[in-house]
């Protein structure tokens, strides 16, 4: 496998080998999901090691603990490859993400307060100065910190928890990368608050289910661009 010439620069060492395992199989997980390595390509553990700048041991623990997640697969004596991802898988990804968080977003309207209302108030406002800026870094920030305000005011902590381990699948610092998406989050964080404000659960809970699909609508058509799903010459 050859690995993109655009890889972000080593971070620091984190200090465990959990969090170093954990770190790596993030940033794996963002090359696959960016279409930056393809389904089929062979992931080298010493390649990886050195490109993260860790060692080879957090790298394989990584890799054990992607394939179980269904990223990658473990192949008789050729080692790590990446796992088929099709159209569907994506969808299905959005799809689960989108359930849960429609649902958390209906049990926050009746409880949300001005306090926090006033807070999403605050985001959505730095989320337009932001794609004026054209800073989607500062954009994935306060998205972040958008809907965390809503699936805290729901007080369904391991249906957050459920929606936190769906979510990990489309890392952080990918959306920002995907045409079209600073618009979608402006556009559709609005019409979400505008219903919280109104006390509208049903609409709001059906906009938030709409603004996580056309998420993943922006995926497809970024890895379709990457030729994801075309043969490799």
């Amino acid at each position: 496998m050859a690995l993109p010439a655009s890889l972000p620069p080593p971070r620091p060492a984190l200090g465990t080998r959990l969090q170093l395992s954990d770190e790596a199989a993030a940033r794996i997980r963002e090359l696959i999901m960016d279409g930056r390595i393809r389904p089929g390509d062979h992931l080298r553990l010493e390649r990886l090691a050195l490109e993260f700048g860790i060692s080879v041991t957090p790298v394989r623990e990584a890799l054990k603990s992607l394939r179980s997640e269904g990223f990658v697969v473990l192949e008789p004596r050729r080692g790590f490859a990446v796992a088929p991802l099709s159209r569907r898988d994506v969808q299905d990804l959005f799809w689960v993400q989108a359930g849960i968080a429609a649902e958390l977003t209906v049990r926050a309207a009746p409880r949300i307060g001005p306090a926090a209302l006033e807070r999403l108030d605050g985001l959505q406002h730095a989320l337009a100065r932001d794609k004026a800026a054209r800073r989607s870094d500062l954009m994935e920030e306060r998205n972040h910190l958008f809907h965390r305000e809503i699936n805290l005011a729901a007080d369904s902590p391991k249906l957050a928890w459920s929606l936190g381990t769906a979510a990990r699948y489309v890392p952080r610092g990918l959306y920002g990368r995907l045409a079209g998406w600073p618009d979608v989050a402006v556009r559709d964080h609005g019409r979400i608050l505008a219903a919280l404000r109104d006390g509208d659960a049903r609409t709001a809970g059906e906009e938030m289910r709409a603004h996580i699909v056309r998420a993943g609508e922006l995926l497809t058509g970024h890895l379709e661009r990457r030729g994801l799903w075309r043969p490799a010459p």
